[in-house]
């Protein structure tokens, strides 16, 4: 079968994308930039990529007429660009109209838990997007999840900020809203099953867990899973801004993303039962055996996708190509270059760069910059990394977002997402000569970005210097170092 994969580099999608092509079907995945995406871990012939934007119906044309179904898979929720009420809805309208006029007997949305009268802004949007869906000439299956628990989730992060930093919470009311986690597993296992299934067409499915808890009794069974203690006191005074920024500066959630979360939180998430999960032979997963398996997958190094990797930056919007040529002109630089004695250990030390390896040297000063970052509204440094030794494009990587990442060139290209009165690369790239050459490139926005510029300038000589000195240490170096 033909399936349309929409929202294919978000969280959910790159987990059930092996899913699917494993089953045998082809897989037509869009993406707003193929620059982003590799097909190189999948049989040949199983994956195609399409470029669509769901805003611009013209590049919906680009969708195959041939396909037998569709997964909806998108949202704005974190988007700093309008409404993202009203952004969905467009996207719902172009996308519903478009496959109106394919061959798909079936489209699956996944959605948000529906069961009170007074809904969150992004529950509503939510539910305003499946109404829109319903209307198409397609048979639409819904399922409503509420928070999903899996290594690089949005929620699993989060919680694992809280309870990792903060031995003693002072936390606000909603932290005693009851809801129904649901391990992405399940949620892989019930996006799958549902697929041509007709007798889930035309229904509305609430998936979740055994478990209903509070936000409190989550984060203390978090920790207990952990092996770590920790108090948590509830507080009625902390109005929705102030735990707005509570989970801004604790977690490495986005402002505006916690502002919608918050919003959402209030609101209880419990599912009305159905027999979806015992029709399709699903075993819920329990929350903490949900949590078990993030970290085992943390601890082989083996998570597939992250909430952080979605590609929601406004400064990206337009796609990572068109920043890919690093500028020349009107620029400042810091260019930096060595002999490399051990090309191949320097490589692996470039691709290792950032998250928990930190960045070689005046780590302090990296966590004072992303500080102020997140003081100004950034994203921090917090973002870390998916996986400690590969990298792809499209990737986050603390405040920067990886645009080349090319182990055969033995280049890798950052774009800086944090907040500057300018834009910002930073290049590794090591030459057949195995010269090793290191290139900061600022380019300033009017004169707050000059003056931004040789504010810092003093600092990069140690820091950069330093950065290119460590990543060129031999291994025999790094071992008389440590003795």
């Amino acid at each position: 079968m033909k399936i349309l994969l929409t929202g294919a580099t978000g969280y959910i999608a790159q987990r059930l994308l092996p899913v699917l092509a494993g089953s045998g079907h082809q897989v037509v995945c869009c993406v707003r930039d193929k620059r982003r995406f590799s097909t190189s871990r999948y049989r040949q012939g199983t994956i195609s990529v399409i470029e669509t934007d769901f805003l611009d119906p013209v590049s919906l044309e680009n969708i195959p007429p041939d396909i037998d179904a569709a997964y909806y898979l998108i949202h704005s929720m974190s988007s700093g660009k309008g409404d993202f009420g009203e952004l969905e809805e467009q996207s719902a309208v172009n996308f519903r109209e478009r496959i109106n006029r394919t061959n798909a007997k079936q489209v699956i949305y996944l959605s948000g838990i529906v069961n009170e009268e007074k809904l969150s802004k992004h529950l509503s949007s939510r539910k305003n997007v499946e109404n829109i869906l319903s209307t198409g000439t397609y048979s639409l299956t819904t399922l409503r999840a509420g928070i999903i628990i899996g290594a690089g989730s949005a929620s699993f992060e989060i919680i694992r900020d809280l309870v990792e930093k903060l031995p003693l919470m002072i936390a606000p009311r909603w932290l005693l809203t009851a809801t129904q986690p649901v391990a992405v597993r399940n949620v892989i296992e019930a996006l799958s099953g549902v697929l041509l299934n007709e007798s889930a067409y035309k229904g509305s499915f609430d998936i979740g867990g055994p478990d209903i808890l509070n936000y409190r009794q989550m984060l203390l069974d978090f920790a207990e899973v952990r092996g770590l203690k920790r108090r948590i006191r509830v507080v009625p005074v902390m109005t929705p801004r102030l735990s707005s920024y509570w989970l801004y500066f604790i977690t490495s959630t986005s402002y505006r993303l916690a502002q919608n979360l918050v919003d959402s939180m209030k609101v209880e998430v419990i599912c009305n039962e159905n027999n979806l999960f015992s029709s399709l032979g699903i075993k819920p997963i329990s929350y903490k055996d949900a949590i078990r398996e993030a970290f085992e997958k943390i601890e082989m190094n083996n998570v597939m996708s992250s909430w952080k990797d979605a590609l929601t930056s406004d400064i990206l919007s337009g796609g990572i190509a068109r920043h890919a040529e690093v500028p020349v002109h009107g620029c400042f630089t810091d260019k930096r270059a060595t002999k490399l004695t051990d090309p191949e250990g320097a490589l692996e030390r470039i691709w290792a760069i950032g998250g928990k390896t930190g960045w070689y040297y005046g780590n302090w000063l990296w966590g004072l910059r992303g500080f102020v970052d997140k003081i100004f509204g950034g994203v921090g440094l917090r973002r870390g990394r998916k996986n400690e030794t590969e990298i792809s494009p499209g990737d986050a990587l603390d405040f920067w977002r990886v645009l080349i990442a090319d182990k055969e060139e033995k280049r890798l290209l950052l774009y800086a997402e944090m907040k500057l009165p300018g834009e910002a690369w930073l290049e590794f790239r090591i030459d057949e000569d195995n010269i090793l050459h290191q290139k900061a490139t600022f380019r300033p926005l009017g004169l707050s970005g000059r003056l931004y510029w040789y504010s810092v300038l003093p600092f990069h000589a140690f820091v950069f210097g330093g950065m290119i000195r460590n990543i060129a240490k031999t291994k025999n170096d790094t071992q008389r170092k440590k003795a």
